[in-house]
C-alpha cells in the first residue's frame, strides 16, 4: 500500500467541483459536487441519532434500493435537519435538478447537508449551484481540494486522504474527503465523509467491509458527546481499476479492507485531531482487554470524558479521571492489575501500577502531556484484544465556538 497526494478526485473516473451558492456564508464556496465516469456501487452508514436529517433519510433509502449510484451533491451552512416535508421536497428536487444537469437518474444522486439545525434550505440557491457544479466538473486534485474546503463548517483544515495499492497487475486507488470538527461522537458524529475507489466489487461485499470497517474508524472517535442529525459515510466504487471483480472474502478483499482503514483511521484522526477549539489530538489505548467490544466500549469511555479532555488541557496528570471513565463505562475489569502510562513525542511514563499510584515524577508527566498528540494507554491484563479511540482536549474555546455558532 502506498499513500499518495490526493482526495476525492484520485481514483479513476471521479471528479469533483464546488461553488458559492451564497446558502450561509456569503465569501466563500459552500456546495460541493462528486461525480463518476461510470454508475457505481455505493453503500453507507449513517447517523444513530433518532433525529435523522433529511439527506440521512434520502441517502439511506437509495444506497439500499438504488441500482447504481454516480453522483453526490454537498451544502455546508445549513444542515436540513428538522425541517419536515419541506426538507425531504428539498433532497429531491436537488436530485431531479442534479439528474437533469447530468442525464442520469434522479435515484443515482445522493444529497449531503451540514450546519445549522432547523433552518430550510433556499432550494433556488441549491438548483443554482447544481448548474455551475455541473459545468466545472473536472478530475484534477486541484478540483477536489476545493470540493473539501466548500464542505467545512467550523472546520480549521480541510480532510483529504489517498492511497494506491496492487490487486493482481491492477493498481486500485481509493481517495476520500470529509469534514468534521464538532458535534462528534461515538456511532457517528457530525461528519460528512465521503470515499471514491475504482475498484470492482459487488455491494454485498462493499457494504460488509464499510459495517465492519466504522466499528474501529468513525465509529471511535469523539469530539464533545454529541451524536448528530446528519452524520454520513457514503462509499463509491466505479470498478474503473478493471481487477477481476471481488465477489468473496480472498486475499484480494482483504487488501481492499486493509486500505480502506487506513484511510477511515487517518481520517478519524484528522477530524479528532481539529476538535472546536481542541489544542491536543488525544488518542486511548485499551490494552489486553478480555473481548474487542469490551475495548472499544472503555476506550471509548475514556476519550469521551469531560474530565480527562479537560485534565488533558490542562496538562494535568490527574490519573484518577481514567478509571473512574473506565469503571462507567459498565465493563467489569480486576482493579488490582491495571496499568495506565501517558505517552508522547516528549517521552512516556507509568502512571498506575497494578491499579496504584506508581510513584512517577509529576514534572515529567506535565511535560510528556504538553505535546500537541498524547496517547494515554491502559493495560487491563485480561486477555488479548486491544481497541483503540481518538478524541481531543476539551478547552475555553469550545464553549466560545458553540456559544456563537449561529453567527
Amino acid at each position: 500500500m502506498e499513500i499518495i497526494k490526493g482526495g476525492i478526485t484520485s481514483a479513476k473516473g471521479f471528479n469533483a467541483s464546488s461553488t458559492g451558492a451564497g446558502i450561509k456564508y456569503g465569501n466563500r464556496d459552500d456546495m460541493a459536487m462528486v461525480y463518476s465516469d461510470v454508475p457505481c456501487v455505493a453503500y453507507g452508514v449513517f447517523t444513530s441519532n433518532v433525529v435523522k436529517a433529511a439527506p440521512v433519510i434520502w441517502d439511506r433509502d437509495i444506497v439500499e434500493k438504488s441500482p447504481y449510484v454516480q453522483a453526490i451533491v454537498v451544502n455546508s451552512g445549513i444542515a436540513n435537519a428538522c425541517t419536515g416535508e419541506i426538507g425531504l421536497a428539498v433532497c429531491r428536487e436537488t436530485a431531479e435538478k442534479t439528474a437533469s444537469m447530468l442525464d442520469i437518474p434522479s435515484n443515482a444522486v445522493l444529497v449531503c447537508s451540514t450546519g445549522i439545525i432547523g433552518k430550510q434550505l433556499p432550494i433556488d440557491k441549491i438548483k443554482k449551484g447544481i448548474e455551475n457544479l455541473s459545468k466545472d466538473l473536472d478530475s484534477t486534485y486541484e478540483k477536489g481540494h476545493k470540493a473539501a474546503c466548500a464542505i467545512m463548517t467550523t472546520d480549521t483544515v480541510s480532510k483529504e486522504y489517498a492511497v494506491q495499492f496492487n490487486i493482481g497487475c491492477k493498481t486500485v486507488t481509493i481517495g476520500a474527503m470529509c469534514k468534521g470538527s464538532g458535534m462528534i461522537h461515538p456511532n457517528m458524529c457530525t461528519m460528512l465523509a465521503f470515499i471514491t475507489t475504482d475498484i470492482c466489487i459487488s455491494k454485498d461485499l462493499l457494504k460488509k467491509a464499510i459495517k465492519n470497517d466504522v466499528l474501529d474508524s468513525f465509529n471511535m472517535i469523539s469530539i464533545d458527546g454529541d451524536t448528530s442529525t446528519n452524520d454520513s459515510l457514503l462509499v463509491l466504487a466505479n470498478g474503473m481499476a478493471e481487477n477481476e471483480m471481488i465477489t468473496e472474502e480472498n486475499d484480494d478483499y482483504s487488501a481492499f479492507c486493509a486500505a480502506l482503514q487506513e484511510v477511515t483511521k487517518h481520517l478519524s484522526k484528522m477530524i479528532a485531531s481539529d476538535g472546536e477549539g481542541s489544542t491536543t489530538l488525544m488518542e486511548v489505548t485499551i490494552k489486553n482487554a478480555d473481548t474487542k467490544e469490551h475495548a472499544r466500549i472503555m476506550a471509548r469511555s475514556v476519550v469521551s470524558s469531560s474530565l480527562v479532555k479537560s485534565a488533558i488541557y490542562g496538562n494535568d496528570a490527574n490519573w484518577g479521571r481514567i478509571p473512574c471513565a473506565l469503571g462507567y463505562s459498565g465493563i467489569e475489569f480486576n482493579q488490582e492489575i491495571y496499568d495506565i502510562y501517558y505517552i508522547s513525542s516528549n517521552g512516556n511514563i507509568q502512571v498506575v501500577k497494578n491499579g496504584l499510584d506508581s510513584g512517577y515524577d509529576e514534572s515529567i508527566a506535565t511535560k510528556i502531556l504538553s505535546s500537541d498528540e498524547v496517547i494515554i494507554l491502559v493495560d487491563l491484563k485480561m486477555g488479548h484484544e486491544t481497541a483503540t479511540a481518538w478524541g481531543c482536549d476539551l478547552t475555553y474555546d469550545y464553549v466560545k465556538i458553540n456559544a456563537d455558532y449561529r453567527s
